[in-house]
């Protein structure tokens, strides 16, 4: 077993925070065993940072009025700093806008190209002649073939879940400007995987049938069974990685061929700052590459980086893909669009000093093997029962008894107590579960040895035989301090925070992992521990309800036809509304306003009288658009000036998805100007 571990978490995706299921599916599995290994004395290095190209950066910004360096930037610190917050131990955490990543890519890319290991292939694909851009498959939407939902995108329809090319939706159109878009050829560059078969099959289906997860491999299995296509490693977009080749304006490295060599030029980062080689992790054959993904990100990390890899020639391949299937929350798939998660910043303001609790519950209901599911009350019954009830309250009697009866200070007693073996035992438990990557068994025989602790003391009781067994009540507590501060080492992968308060509370240092396996003492007689303190707390059922609520809040949000819109305003009466009077009118006469880009000077045709208005609508529509247009007018309004300008009432708009005006119109043309409307 190598020395040297090279781990890498998934890395996130830019365009919003991170939720639970991103925790429980990767990043806190991938931090348990990269603490893990640094107890072991492994030379670890653990990778991640943010994935900020691609499409839905793109989309994310347009649909702000913002540019996608904006929305990277935003989500970047959020992500980082909740990593942070939860105690997620990355070596290095960094950014795929990086110049680093840049030149990594570009030269890896040129590598391949000049290894001929690319063929260059023109296609026509969808091109929208008034933004004047390639469209990638989520510009495109239409109606599906399959459900007749009228607002499928190119790549797939959220609505019955079909995987789709653009050329299957029905009257496609642009997201960009609306029109439909044309056919046009363009040149890319495509890796044949095809020709990565019998490599894949030997390195994976052959060499790793024994080793790897059933849902990993089996994937994998199906993938290859029928039979991989080249695919383009470029795409017609301007958000990305340039390719690096002469005539290729306009065109940046797939986001899938530019991502994973995130975890290479992050490692170059990270080993620049600390003075180590990068090519020690990643191309000696004395490195453990493990890569920790979830289920969706199998096809990337299993077959189209190995082979980028492979073609490349100077890299090793992964010792091990633990992905992980998906958690649900309260019985319901998360979804960021509907806002339907549990967000990992706002955890951490909701629940202060609480990061372990956290930790603890994803860990226990981890989606290993298949989905599982996430519920607020099943969270507050593992902290109640379990932290507090078991592991908190263990560590409490021992830490209150020592102060009691012995002044804080280890009694003497026997090293050679049976009941001390129970402490290598877990620790090579736990170890054996985290070395298969069985993160809820590793956790269980963590609890086991708390719950272990708990039972010696009950049958020991030292409280009453204080008095007429001194010595069996030193041996006893003894014996438990022992377990209390195994329990200090052990939990340190799962539980960092409480671990530096287990270890400050007996006044005592980390060891390495083999100690706690082979050594039956930890803490030695004479020993002064310091004073007890509550390492968790009770949660009580109306934080619980409050955050039952704020999901049910959203439920409840999601079944509007406009989520965005504006609460009502305050109600009024029927007599109030009488009073408003509504009319058709039309401008006929439209001027900007002197030093107000926003407002124009509309002269309008009330049918009534012919007045002017001020109105603030110069940024969607200019004075030539605007005049001829019928519209409707409040007349009753209060005249006010506006610029020095007499305002005489009030058009009735409203605002568009994209920011823009719109006026309220009537629908037949023929109304004549100072129709009532009500």
């Amino acid at each position: 077993m190598s020395n040297r571990k090279m781990i890498t978490a998934a890395l996130p995706y830019a365009n919003g925070p991170v939720h639970i299921g991103h925790l429980a599916g990767v990043y806190i599995p991938a931090d348990v065993y990269a603490r893990f290994q640094r107890r072991l004395g492994k030379d670890v290095a653990f990778i991640c940072g943010s994935d900020e190209h691609g499409i839905p950066i793109t989309i994310r910004a347009k649909k702000e009025g913002v540019t996608p360096q904006d929305i990277v930037d935003k989500y970047h610190e959020i992500i980082k700093k909740s990593f942070s917050d939860l105690g997620i131990s990355f070596d290095e955490y960094s950014r795929t806008t990086s110049k680093k990543h840049h030149e990594t890519s570009q030269d890896f890319f040129k590598v391949l190209y000049e290894k001929g290991k690319f063929t260059e292939e023109v296609s026509e694909q969808y091109f929208d002649e008034q933004a004047n851009e390639f469209l990638a498959d989520r510009y495109i939407v239409g109606t599906c073939p399959n459900c007749g939902n009228e607002n499928a995108y190119g790549d797939q329809c959220e609505k019955c879940g079909s995987t789709l090319s653009p050329s299957e939706l029905i009257n496609p159109k642009s997201m960009l400007s609306g029109n439909v878009p044309i056919l046009k050829e363009t040149k890319n560059w495509y890796l044949p995987l095809n020709e990565y078969e019998d490599f894949l099959n030997e390195w994976i289906i052959e060499g790793h049938k024994d080793d790897w997860k059933p849902n990993v491999y089996g994937q994998v299995k199906s993938w290859l069974t029928d039979g991989l296509k080249p695919r383009a490693m470029t795409r017609d977009l301007n958000w990305g990685v340039p390719v690096p080749l002469p005539n290729a304006e306009g065109k940046v490295l797939y986001v899938w061929f530019d991502a994973p060599i995130g975890y290479i030029s992050f490692t170059q980062e990270w080993a620049e700052k600390n003075g180590k080689d990068w090519k020690d992790y990643w191309q000696s054959e004395s490195s453990d590459l493990v890569h920790f993904i979830g289920k969706d990100n199998i096809v990337f990390h299993c077959i189209i980086f190995p082979a980028m890899m492979k073609a490349h020639g100077d890299y090793i391949m992964p010792k091990n893909v633990p992905a992980f299937e998906f958690l649900n929350l309260e019985n319901d798939k998360i979804s960021t669009s509907r806002n339907w998660a549990v967000w990992a910043h706002e955890y951490v303001q909701d629940f202060p000093g609480q990061q372990d609790v956290l930790r603890y519950s994803l860990l226990s209901s981890a989606p290993e093997t298949k989905d599982n599911n996430f519920t607020w009350k099943d969270f507050q019954t593992k902290n109640n029962s379990e932290l507090v009830g078991i592991f908190g309250n263990f560590i409490n009697r021992v830490a209150v008894l020592m102060h009691k009866y012995y002044n804080g200070v280890i009694p003497q007693g026997d090293i050679n107590s049976p009941e001390l073996k129970e402490i290598n035992k877990a620790a090579k438990e736990i170890s054996g579960f985290l070395e298969n990557y069985e993160f809820r068994n590793s956790l269980t025989a963590l609890m086991n040895l708390a719950r272990f602790g708990n039972q010696y003391l009950q049958v020991e009781e030292p409280w009453k035989t204080i008095k007429d067994h001194p010595e069996k009540a030193a041996q006893s507590l003894f014996v438990a301090a022992q377990i209390a501060v195994a329990l200090a080492q052990l939990c340190e992968p799962f539980m960092p925070f409480s671990s530096e308060k287990l270890l400050n509370m007996f006044n005592v240092s980390a060891v390495k992992w083999n100690d706690v396996e082979t050594q039956s003492v930890l803490i030695e007689s004479g020993h002064t521990i310091n004073e007890a303190s509550l390492l968790f707390s009770k949660i009580e059922d109306d934080v619980i309800e409050a955050q039952i609520q704020k999901l049910e809040d959203t439920k409840q949000n999601n079944k509007k036809t406009n989520p965005n819109a504006n609460p009502m305003k305050e109600e009024i009466t029927f007599d109030d509304f009488t009073k408003i009077d509504l009319r058709t009118a039309t401008i006929i006469e439209a001027e900007k306003v002197e030093k107000a880009d926003k407002l124009l000077k509309l002269t309008v045709d009330t049918g009534v009288d012919v007045r002017t208005v001020v109105s603030g609508i110069a940024e969607s529509f200019t004075p030539e658009e605007v005049i001829g247009k019928q519209v409707m007018i409040l007349l009753n309004l209060a005249p006010r000036k506006i610029r020095g300008i007499e305002s005489q009432g009030m058009l009735l708009l409203t605002t568009k998805e994209d920011g823009k005006l719109s006026f309220v119109t009537p629908d037949d043309s023929d109304v004549k100007n100072g129709i009532e409307i009500g």
